[in-house]
């Protein structure tokens, strides 16, 4: 048996290390962190300075205990998780599980999986900082009290069938998108006219193109008229030349925001894909580790980028030097994200991998070389009958220093349009080929990528390298924010052309306003977020969020007492929920459209028990409102009185097919036909203008379909034997049965499906999840008016299991189970109305467990 163990995160991390160490190490993952808050429940008691009560989850339990005994059968442990406070408080899970007195505990830490830094790391353990663990602890349990006393607040006052949530830093990412939105909605683009000229010049016996433009705007089309007009007889000349030497600086070395933002614009990687094939690269050994603000790098990275500069490049191409950081609050001293070996221009993976590798490749040796040195030229050009000049640039590249491996002019988002210029004299004239005058409108504020938010955030002082990526996830996984689909909307531009002295005028087309890729926030993130600011004005402002950050900050630094700084945010925040609770009404965004010409009644838009919707009539007259769904890219603050009517033709009778009426209909889940029973999803057609022929087309696919999926139909057993994504299988009575390996689907009789039927294992009943949501939503809403659940929660937790365990039984045990239940029942009757509703949930896992039984009972018959 091997003297150490050494414990990392991951299988891959312990795979790449177990190669650099001897057999007298075992390296063994911890598959991330082993303890955590308990998620159906508070377990923080506030009374008692915010201690927390951890458990295992039951996922983990099976590697804690080989953990346990790996542990009992090594003479010395090591805690080689992340260098940040996630890894100090793993370690510190991990102390605490296995019995190891964190005071003794040997921990090291490195910032890559190579075989020097692993070693250098044995030689030099320390011990588990408290700080970092107490920052993340503080971070923690802040989150967990916030989102444990906003979230019920938001489910009883925003209806909705969804469950809500909100957040310390989620919220504030929300609210800087709600107000993005709000400054495109109040823009109101500005026509303007854009002059650009090409002319000839000759020089050396050659010919040449130069373009130029006017830098002031044209206001209209009747000075751009004018102006072109005023063109059609003058000279041009060369006014004035300037040459003037510049230099090009490389960026420095990733940080994971700029990873992000960059992997982003040139990869098109969402933050979490760039995260996540960060961390292959990371525990395969190819870079250094990816959670960082740090552009530092070690002195021994910087010998040898240069060495593989020198090699590469030449000494020319060198220039070593260290960075800072510019974040504010940047975390403990880390590395920036690099390669492992410079040497090493391309790595082996996937194709993801190779891409992002490449990226930190580049990006960190052309940090390392030398700046660009390039001249740059200005040329005015006078225009005989106008005091206004033209103005043309000109970028000659004299040493290309770092773009040779790093090139801005096509990486970068927004590129200069220079060119080279021909040597010109002041003086010399220019021949006119043509002139445009081109109508632009000004731009409203551009929405947020994924990139950019992680780099305003990171601007604000808000999250930190472990939080952009789960920020962005949680906004878009609860209906917050949604990336854009739509392509843009058209307009007309006018377009004049000064050629040969005749002016033509043209009026084109153009898409603008394309919100693809961009994060767009729904109505409900919008109503949301109102009603977080009307309550909670403090928690949601930037400026506070940032001092939170900086304040976890102090706690790693040993600075802060992390309970002081969880009482001084909770205090007056759980006051601001009571008085929510007391104060806030009904939240539903309404906004009044106008009149129904054909009933006179109100027609509103809200958020409804299943998302944004409109509404005639109200609640309080003799004849029920109407409701109707609103459709994809339709919005509370945007949708007009004839786009809502228009939604309340639905479902609209198409015509006629085989007999059968077409009905064309919007559903929870989309829009969609209905024929002869049968439903086929509207992917691509607007339900309000599909045609009759439109219609058949897709019934008729749809047919098709279901026929190529069927195998065999025995009508009367109603079995069906399908074709599904995963292989053959049995539908029968609203449940698929899995055909056994060796039976040919082709070759099934109605009796061989039955056999199969009755032979399938039962499926675990979902009792126990409804109850623990039940368990979660009761104690949440206790944590809201109080303080002190943790204790009934443990209670209830106790009284779960044992349900959980009863329901296993055979029939005689469910029997049992039944009369001790209504003992059970008849006794709480005199109790609460929280036990009134745990008796509820008890006989519903009664009922369940009964049915279970009864259908073993008919299958043995």
């Amino acid at each position: 048996m091997p003297k150490n163990l050494m414990i990392v995160e991951s299988p891959a991390k312990a795979k790449t290390i177990e190669k650099f160490l001897g057999k007298d190490f075992t390296v063994e993952s911890c598959y991330g962190c082993i303890r955590d808050l308990p998620r159906e429940k508070l377990a923080v008691d506030v009374e008692k300075k915010y201690t927390p009560t951890y458990e295992v989850p039951t996922d983990k339990k099976k590697i804690v205990t080989q953990l346990k005994k790996l542990a009992k059968d090594s003479k010395e442990i090591w805690l080689a998780t992340d260098e940040d406070r996630e890894g100090e408080a793993i370690s510190w899970h991990l102390c605490h599980v296995l019995g190891i007195n964190p005071e003794e505990a040997k921990r090291i830490v490195f910032h890559e999986i190579t075989k020097p830094a692993i070693l250098e790391a044995i030689k030099k353990p320390r011990f588990l900082n408290q700080s970092l663990v107490n920052a993340q602890q503080a971070r923690r349990i802040l989150d967990r009290l916030v989102g444990f006393e906003l979230s019920p607040l938001l489910w009883k006052k925003i209806r909705l069938k969804s469950s809500l949530s909100a957040g310390r830093v989620q919220s504030v990412a929300v609210r800087i998108l709600v107000e993005k939105e709000r400054n495109i909605l109040d823009f109101t683009p500005q026509p303007f006219f854009r002059l650009n000229s090409l002319f000839k010049a000759k020089s050396n016996k050659k010919t040449y193109k130069i373009k130029a433009e006017l830098s002031r705007k044209l206001a209209d089309h009747e000075e751009a008229r004018s102006f072109l007009e005023k063109c059609t007889e003058a000279e041009f000349s060369v006014a004035d030349v300037k040459v003037k030497p510049s230099q090009k600086s490389p960026s420095a070395p990733f940080t994971t925001s700029t990873l992000q933002q960059e992997a982003s614009r040139k990869l098109g990687f969402s933050v979490a894909r760039t995260m996540r094939v960060a961390q292959g690269l990371y525990e395969s050994g190819k870079i250094t580790y990816m959670r960082t603000d740090s552009v530092n790098l070690s002195k021994v990275a910087i010998a040898s980028a240069e060495k593989a500069i020198k090699s590469l490049y030449g000494k020319e191409y060198s220039n070593p030097k260290q960075y800072r950081s510019k974040a504010r609050n940047a975390q403990e001293a880390h590395e920036a994200i690099r390669p492992t070996y410079f040497e090493n221009e391309q790595v082996d993976g996937t194709s993801d991998e190779k891409k992002l590798y490449s990226l930190i490749w580049k990006r960190a040796i052309s940090s390392q070389m030398s700046n660009a040195k390039l001249e740059k030229t200005t040329v005015k050009i006078q225009i005989s009958t106008l005091k206004d000049q033209l103005t043309a640039h000109g970028e000659v590249i004299k040493f290309d220093g770092f773009l040779r491996v790093y090139e801005v002019s096509t990486d970068d988002e927004i590129t200069e349009d220079s060119e080279i210029l021909p040597p010109l004299e002041v003086g010399q004239v220019l021949d006119l080929e043509e002139m445009k005058a081109t109508q632009r409108f000004t731009r409203a504020p551009a929405r947020y990528t994924e990139a950019s938010l992680v780099k305003k955030l990171e601007e604000l002082g808000i999250g930190r390298p472990s939080t952009y990526a789960p920020t962005m996830s949680v906004i878009q996984k609860r209906g917050y924010v949604t990336k854009g689909e739509t392509p843009g909307k058209e307009r007309k531009y006018q377009l004049l052309t000064l050629k040969n002295s005749k002016i033509n005028e043209e009026l084109c087309e153009e898409k603008y306003g394309s919100d693809r890729g961009k994060l767009v926030p729904t109505d409900i993130g919008i109503v949301v977020n109102d009603f977080l600011i009307e309550y909670f004005q403090q928690v949601l402002q930037y400026d506070f969020t940032a001092q939170i950050e900086k304040e976890f900050d102090e706690i790693a630094q040993g600075e802060k007492v992390w309970n002081d700084v969880i009482h001084n945010f909770y205090e007056p925040f759980h006051d601001d929920v009571e008085l929510a609770l007391k104060e806030a009404g009904q939240v539903t965004g309404e906004r009044k459209l106008g009149l129904d010409p054909k009933t006179n009644k109100d027609v509103y838009v809200k958020i409804g028990r299943y998302g944004p919707m409109a509404q005639i009539g109200h609640v309080d007259d003799e004849e029920k409102p109407k409701f109707a769904k609103l459709r994809p890219n339709q919005h509370l603050a945007t949708i007009t009185l004839e786009e809502a009517l228009e939604l309340f033709k639905l479902p609209r009778h198409i015509g006629e097919y085989d007999g059968e009426e077409v009905i064309a209909a919007e559903g929870r889940y989309g829009p969609y036909i209905k024929h002869n029973n049968k439903f086929v999803s509207l992917k691509e057609h607007d339900p309000l203008k599909v045609t009759l022929e439109e219609a058949i087309t897709l019934i008729k696919e749809k047919i098709e379909l279901d026929a190529k999926k069927t195998i065999h139909e025995f009508t009367e057993e109603g079995i069906r034997v399908l074709n599904g994504p995963y292989g053959p299988y049995i539908s029968y009575n609203k449940r698929n049965y899995k055909i056994p390996k060796g039976e040919d689907p082709e070759k099934l009789t109605a009796k061989d499906c039955l056999k199969i039927i009755e032979e399938a294992p039962e499926k675990k009943a979902r009792t126990k999840k409804t109850t623990k949501k039940a368990a979660a939503k009761k104690t949440t809403k206790k944590t809201a008016a109080k303080k002190t659940t943790t204790k009934k929660t443990a209670t209830k937790k106790t009284a779960t299991t044992k349900k959980a365990a009863a329901k296993k039984t055979t029939t005689k045990k469910a029997a049992a189970k039944k009369t001790t239940t209504t003992k059970k029942a008849a006794a709480k009757k005199t109790t609460t109305t929280k036990k009134a509703a745990a008796k509820k949930t008890t006989t519903t896992k009664k009922t369940a467990a009964k049915k279970t039984a009864t259908k073993k009972a008919t299958a043995k018959k």
